[in-house]
């Protein structure tokens, strides 16, 4: 039997090109705690360690605080397979949100002449580009990872100018089912069915029919309570309660 090589600080430093410091670190966050000690007490590392530190590596990149990187890995059920298709699927909606901001970069460039000032219109884009990636982080939690793939997969597609039409959709959908509410249209009625129809058209924008991304949407307006503050739901319960009853009484669904 081959004996199993083990690295003591130094020498697992330079292979991983890691600095002592930062394995220093990571050992008291208990983030990356080596396979074992010397007699005199010096730190050894071997085989395991490395692909535990290369997951650290990875996820740290795409941007995860270190916190959240032990949670993750802490996780009984994740092996390393498992581990490299999550950081493979990160990494694909970390392009997604690079390539977008650079489309809208590219716009902002190409808008702008010599001697002439910024279009505020362009620069504004970028910034809704950036800050619509950073505030909707927090819903991933509520779909399974072959969803996330395939809102990744779309995201891709989706330019700045259709995220503006799908915004203006859904405020005029809303604001015509409050017109609605306050003319106190019954849900059974025609004109209820209607705004039913439009707006499983437009969920289904979003789902693309498909099971498991609905499933993960009905699970995070499930959990509204647990939303962070600086997230203000779209639409009132009011709102919210007469599409409801609507879909029903017109047996429309978004799935």
């Amino acid at each position: 039997m081959c004996a199993v090589q083990v690295y003591q600080v130094s020498e697992f430093a330079e292979k991983t090109g890691v600095t002592v410091r930062a394995l220093h670190h990571y050992d008291r966050l208990g983030l990356l705690k080596p396979s074992g000690r010397t007699e005199a007490g010096y730190r050894l590392y071997g085989e395991r360690d490395f692909a535990r530190l290369q997951q650290i590596i990875t996820l740290k990149f795409i941007g995860l605080p270190l916190r959240q990187i032990k949670e993750l890995l802490d996780q009984g059920d994740l092996d390393l397979k498992s581990t490299l298709r999550l950081q493979r699927r990160l990494l694909l909606d970390k392009r997604t949100q690079v390539e977008t901001a650079i489309r809208a970069i590219e716009e902002a460039e190409g808008s702008l002449q010599s001697g002439n000032a910024p279009d505020l219109a362009a620069l504004k884009k970028i910034i809704e580009a950036m800050e619509r990636q950073n505030s909707m982080e927090w819903t991933k939690k509520y779909y399974s990872e072959e969803a996330q793939a395939k809102i990744a997969e779309k995201g891709r597609t989706w330019t700045p100018e259709l995220q503006a039409k799908v915004e203006q959709d859904w405020k005029k959908l809303i604001g015509d089912v409050e017109a609605a509410i306050a003319a106190k249209e019954d849900p059974s009625g025609a004109k209820a069915g209607e705004l039913a129809k439009r707006w499983s058209e437009l969920v289904r924008g979003f789902t693309g029919g498909d099971q498991g991304i609905q499933k993960g949407l009905n699970k995070l307006y499930a959990d509204q309570g647990n939303w962070p503050q600086t997230f203000t739901k779209p639409f009132s319960d009011e709102v919210g309660e007469y599409i409801k009853k609507a879909m029903a009484a017109h047996k429309i669904s978004c799935a």
